[in-house]
């Protein structure tokens, strides 16, 4: 396995001062994540010299790894503290997982892609990463056996909220999820208030891989 050097871990420093400086993410604890994992491991080595710059790059089933500044936003959106259970819908290659899981949340994550999935599954355990539960499923139905969660991060955009994931929140939990046609999604935050209420706002507009139902083997 590739390794993680002192050039890697300068530039994830550049990376984390832009995030900060430029981009305005205020959470040390996020900021901190983004410094620990190394990107450059989830990505295809051709792209290795470019892992730390605020770019997205493509990745197995068509699929791609989200910009820095994405992963740093919603996760700081998520207000994560220690000891949280988070679910994540979409694990991808799963650097937001381990950015989560740096963070000390318990993850519980969900991949639709069976490439991804198998892929991610063996870069933790070369990584020595441990969420508490990792589905093949569709992240559309949750984890319902495992709820209510604290927090809730979707990372891929959904044309059309998913009400069963809402049902999955614990009240006063959070859900950040970008929502939108295929082009061009608005990232949202949802907080619980009551079993039946929520509290919306409004992130911006941004453009994420799309929310599918069912599984890709």
């Amino acid at each position: 396995m590739a390794q993680d050097s002192f050039v890697h871990k300068g530039k994830r420093k550049i990376l984390v001062d832009y995030l900060r400086n430029r981009i305005g993410i205020s959470d040390e604890n996020v900021l901190s994540a983004m410094n620990e994992v190394p990107r450059h491991l989830f990505i295809e080595s051709i792209f290795e010299d470019f892992a730390y710059e605020d770019r997205a790059f493509p990745i197995l089933a068509h699929q791609t790894i989200s910009h820095p500044s994405t992963v740093a936003e919603q996760s700081e959106l998520l207000q994560v503290k220690e000891g949280e259970k988070v679910l994540e819908i979409g694990t991808g290659c799963g650097y937001q997982t381990a950015v989560l899981l740096a963070m000390k949340a318990l993850v519980f994550t969900v991949e639709r892609q069976k490439d991804l999935f198998d892929f991610s599954k063996k870069k933790f355990r070369e990584m020595g990463l441990y969420p508490k539960f990792q589905s093949f499923g569709d992240g559309f139905a949750g984890l319902p056996t495992f709820a209510p969660f604290d927090k809730i991060i979707v990372t891929c955009g959904a044309s059309v909220l998913p009400t069963e994931l809402l049902k999955q929140l614990k009240v006063g939990g959070k859900m950040v999820i970008p929502l939108g046609p295929t082009d061009e999604q608005v990232l949202y935050r949802f907080t619980k208030i009551s079993p039946t209420e929520f509290e919306k706002e409004e992130f911006g507009a941004y453009k994420f891989v799309p929310m599918l139902g069912n599984t890709n083997l």
